[in-house]
C-alpha cells in the first residue's frame, strides 16, 4: 500500500530500534535500580526507565515538547509529544515478553496528528496514517498494511484485573476468557485481535494518547474511571453494564 513513513515517524521508529537494542543486549545492573525517582505518573521510574526515555528524546525532541510519564514537560514547540517511554515496564523489569513504547504527536490545534505503539520484545508495530486509519507492520522493516484479525477471538485484554476481584469473577461467571498482560497501550494495539480490552483504573493520558487511536473502527467507550474496547458493540455494552455493577461491590443493583 501507499503509505509514506513520515519525518516523525521515521525518527520514532528509529528511537525504537535503537531500545530495541538496547534492552536485548546484555543489561547492567543499574537498569534494575529503582532509586526513589517518581515520575510524572506516578510510579517508582527504574534506571531501565530513563534509559528508554533519554533515547526517545533525543530522536523526538526536535519535533514539539513532550510531555513524558517518566520526567514530565521537556522542551517547547508547537507540538506536544506524549510518552509512554516503557509500557509495561514491570514487565521489562522482569523480562516477561510483553513491553513496548508509546508516542502520540498533538499538533498546536489540539488534534492528534501521529501515533505509535511497538512490542519491543515481538518487534510488532502499529501506527496510524494520515487519515487516522490503523496499520501493522515490524521493526524490522518498513512495510506497512491495515491489521488483520482472526474471525474468532477466544480471549479479552482485561488490564488491570488484580485490583477488581468481583469483576474478575463476573467475567468468569460469563465465560468471557481473559488475560492480563500488563502493558495498558499495547493492550489498546492488540484490542482488534482479541474479543474485548478491558481497562478499570484511573486514566492517564500517557497510557492512552496513542493506543486509542489505534482503536479506529472498533466499538470504544471511555468513561473516568474504565475504558472499554471491543469488536462488537453488543459486547462493549454488556462489559459497561457489568463493571458499573461490580466495580463498587454491586452497589448499581
Amino acid at each position: 500500500m501507499n503509505f509514506e513513513i513520515t519525518p516523525f515517524y521515521r525518527s520514532a521508529i528509529d528511537a525504537c530500534r535503537k531500545v530495541r537494542v538496547l534492552l536485548s543486549g546484555e543489561l547492567s545492573a543499574t537498569l534494575f535500580d529503582k532509586n526513589g525517582f517518581i515520575g510524572a505518573g506516578g510510579d517508582l521510574s527504574s534506571g531501565m526507565d530513563l534509559a528508554v526515555e533519554r533515547l526517545l528524546i533525543d530522536a523526538l525532541s526536535p519535533f514539539g515538547s513532550i510531555d513524558s510519564e517518566e520526567s514530565g514537560r521537556i522542551g517547547e514547540g508547537e507540538s506536544t509529544i506524549v510518552l509512554d517511554p516503557l509500557d509495561g515496564s514491570s514487565n521489562a523489569l522482569s523480562r516477561f515478553p510483553y513491553y513496548g513504547i508509546s508516542i502520540a504527536r498533538i499538533g498546536a490545534d489540539g488534534v492528534l496528528k501521529e501515533a505509535l505503539v511497538c512490542n519491543l520484545a515481538n518487534g510488532d508495530l502499529f501506527l496510524i496514517d494520515e487519515a487516522g486509519n490503523p496499520l501493522k507492520g515490524s521493526l524490522d522493516h518498513d512495510r506497512f498494511k491495515p491489521p488483520v484479525a482472526p474471525p474468532n477471538p477466544e480471549i479479552g485484554l482485561f488490564e488491570k484485573a488484580y485490583a477488581h476481584p468481583r469483576i474478575v469473577a463476573a467475567l468468569d461467571q460469563r465465560g468471557l476468557k481473559f488475560r492480563n498482560p500488563g502493558a495498558v497501550a499495547l493492550s489498546l494495539a492488540y484490542a482488534r485481535y482479541v474479543n474485548y480490552m478491558l481497562f478499570v483504573g484511573p486514566f492517564r493520558i500517557y497510557d492512552f494518547a496513542a493506543g486509542l487511536a489505534l482503536c479506529k473502527g472498533l466499538e470504544v467507550i471511555v468513561e473516568e474511571d474504565f475504558v472499554i474496547v471491543a469488536r462488537d458493540p453488543k459486547v462493549a455494552e454488556d462489559l459497561r453494564a457489568l463493571v458499573e455493577e461490580e466495580r463498587d461491590g454491586g452497589s448499581h443493583s
